[in-house]
């Protein structure tokens, strides 16, 4: 039966590229997995951040908009990005980002899960939960492999009103309610647990919120395979909903549309992966491009900022 499984990639806008590969690959611990460029605005950097692999699942991409202005979390988007850490690094979470300064709001239960929250240098809202999470994650980073992040855990969407949107997850998604409290629902994809969550919160008169740096850009859901995209597609449109074309991004294929809450979607296939143009080994150590943009490489390359490796900070 054709289903969502879960999480393919969450895609978010960040300004400063040093800074964004310091905090997600040095403090975090996770693996700079693609650098590549933003494949609609190609004079900007496009980081992709995963486990070893790069599984769907596990990553979080970044579109670098250096010098853009600070957007506005509200209505109609993704307002919080969740982690999966193992149930006992919780302590050793709590210090290593106290000891860089970062302030934490927790920890907490939510539905049973502790769970803790921060933000970003660019004030992207982040939370690591704790939960039995088989997932490897980087083993090979900053971070001791037993504390390691394992993946994303979830996403929280934040909209004016449950009905509409409940309905995409839960009828032309095949999304699972499964558990409530307050203002915020959960839903899970699939076989559940980490790397399927997606909880909304609703509040009627919540401000719109306005995309940019900060804020998530879109939320992608995996599919196995083109079949099974095409057939998504053609669902969605027969509910009314504006959806693209299906479009090559060179490591998945992708279609998107907005849900009538306002958060923008994207189905993405799970291949054909990123191995695609560099060996699993080397994954994120140069500047790859797609085959329609190799020609404009040297230009490329002396537009976009120079990088060199991220700055990690020490194990504690």
């Amino acid at each position: 039966m054709r289903q969502i499984s879960g999480i393919h990639h969450i895609t978010a806008i960040a300004g400063d590229p040093r800074q964004n590969l310091d905090f997600y690959s040095g403090l975090l611990g996770l693996r700079l997995v693609k650098r590549t460029v933003n494949f609609d605005d190609p004079a900007t950097y496009h980081f992709y951040f995963g486990d070893r692999e790069a599984n769907p699942g596990s990553l979080l991409t970044f579109f670098l908009w250096h010098g853009a202005q600070r957007g506005r979390h509200g209505a109609g988007q993704a307002t919080a990005v969740s982690f999966s850490i193992p149930e006992d690094a919780m302590g050793y979470w709590r210090e290593r980002l106290n000891a860089a300064n970062v302030a934490i709001d927790g920890p907490q239960k939510r539905f049973g899960e502790e769970t803790i929250s921060f933000h970003d240098h660019d004030g992207l809202r982040l939370e690591l939960v704790a939960n039995p999470d088989a997932r490897p994650g980087w083993l090979e980073g900053p971070v001791p492999g037993e504390h390691a992040i394992r993946g994303i855990h979830g996403v929280t969407l934040s909209v004016e009103a449950l009905g509409k949107t409940a309905s995409v997850l839960a009828v032309a998604l095949g999304f699972r309610p499964t558990k409530e409290g307050g203002n915020r629902v959960r839903y899970e994809a699939g076989s559940g647990g980490a790397g399927t969550v997606v909880d909304v919160e609703w509040a009627p008169g919540l401000t719109q919120g306005e995309v940019a740096v900060g804020t998530v850009h879109h939320v992608a859901w995996r599919t196995p395979n083109e079949a099974e995209q095409r057939e998504w597609r053609r669902d969605i449109a027969a509910r009314g909903l504006r959806v693209t074309p299906i479009i090559d991004r060179k490591y998945f294929r992708s279609i998107y549309f907005r849900e009538p809450g306002g958060v923008l979607f994207e189905i993405a296939t799970d291949g054909p992966g990123f191995a695609v143009d560099e060996p699993a080994e080397e994954l994120g150590t140069r500047l790859v491009l797609p085959p329609w943009l190799e020609p404009r490489r040297r230009d490329l390359e002396t537009r976009l900022p120079p990088l060199d490796e991220p700055q990690f900070v020490r194990q504690a």
